[in-house]
């Protein structure tokens, strides 16, 4: 993304009052285990790493709710 990251942009988007709580999940192109804290820090729910597979994403994302929202 020109300009800003994703994990810069999701902070931006956090401190606006009418988005602040709207979930979001990260898809990087490539992210090291050490990265993954600094997608989490502004609030992200998870981090999943490309490639994924198309047929189980929705399950994967499913899982990352429950497994937050219980």
């Amino acid at each position: 993304m020109p300009g800003m990251d994703g994990p810069t942009t999701l902070a931006r988007l956090r401190a606006l009052p009418e988005i602040a709580a709207v979930p979001a999940v990260f898809m990087p192109a490539k992210v090291q285990p050490q990265e993954v804290r600094r997608y989490r820090d502004p609030g992200s729910l998870d981090v999943i790493s490309k490639p994924f597979e198309p047929m189980t994403i929705s399950a994967t994302v499913r899982g990352i709710w429950d497994s937050r929202h219980g």
